[in-house]
């Protein structure tokens, strides 16, 4: 055999080991790149309130969620919109940044202007009576929500968040995650007074 048959013959056995390197490191390599990516949204400061919503503008979902049990409160439709301004609080008892926003909801509650409507997020009745019974319930309505997917045609990323609709049931505004001192005076507010004036969002 010659020289050249001999390299040939040590070199193959080789390339399959390679081969299963690269396969082994390139989910690897996959994974470092996206974490990289997520890095540098959460270094660059990123406001997550911000994320936008398809449905600024457009009709609100249709929806029509029973009432949460033993709460003494009507449940939640489409209908309710008709004629006010309507904040819906997408909430549940499971979720720490719902208890840490609460007081604001409390005092949000106060603002005679706007109706609160919670919608309650694949929670336990119990649970949500039960944190509704510690912290005090801001909500004139509350419509439960225990699969889920009426909160998935509102397009909802994670609890808590915030939708207001207009006076003709339109999506005007939308916070995600828990409200801020901040950003209820230099965004809600603003958005509220525009609601109730009519003027359009945006």
């Amino acid at each position: 055999m010659s020289a050249a048959g001999e390299k040939s013959t040590e070199k193959s056995p080789d390339r399959p080991a390679r081969s299963r390197r690269i396969l082994f490191l390139l989910p690897l390599a996959v994974f470092l790149a996206l974490s990289a990516v997520f890095l540098m949204q959460l270094v660059s400061g990123r406001d997550t309130s911000l994320v936008p919503s398809a449905l600024i503008g457009k009709p609100a979902p249709q929806t029509e969620l029973a009432a949460l049990e033993g709460s003494g409160l009507p449940g939640l439709s489409t209908a309710d919109f008709t004629g006010k301004v309507t904040l819906v609080n997408v909430w549940g008892s499971w979720c720490v940044p719902c208890r840490q926003e609460h007081p604001l909801l409390m005092q949000l509650a106060q603002d005679g202007r706007f109706e609160l409507a919670g919608l309650n997020y694949k929670d336990k009745p119990e649970n949500a009576r039960r944190f509704l019974g510690d912290l005090g319930n801001p909500f004139d309505r509350i419509g439960v929500d225990a699969s889920g997917r009426t909160a998935i045609d509102w397009g909802v990323y994670g609890v808590p968040e915030t939708f207001l609709v207009g006076p003709d049931g339109t999506i005007r505004y939308k916070h995600v995650g828990p409200f801020t001192p901040e950003s209820i005076r230099d965004d809600l507010m603003p958005a509220v007074e525009k609601a109730l004036y009519g003027v359009p969002a945006g």
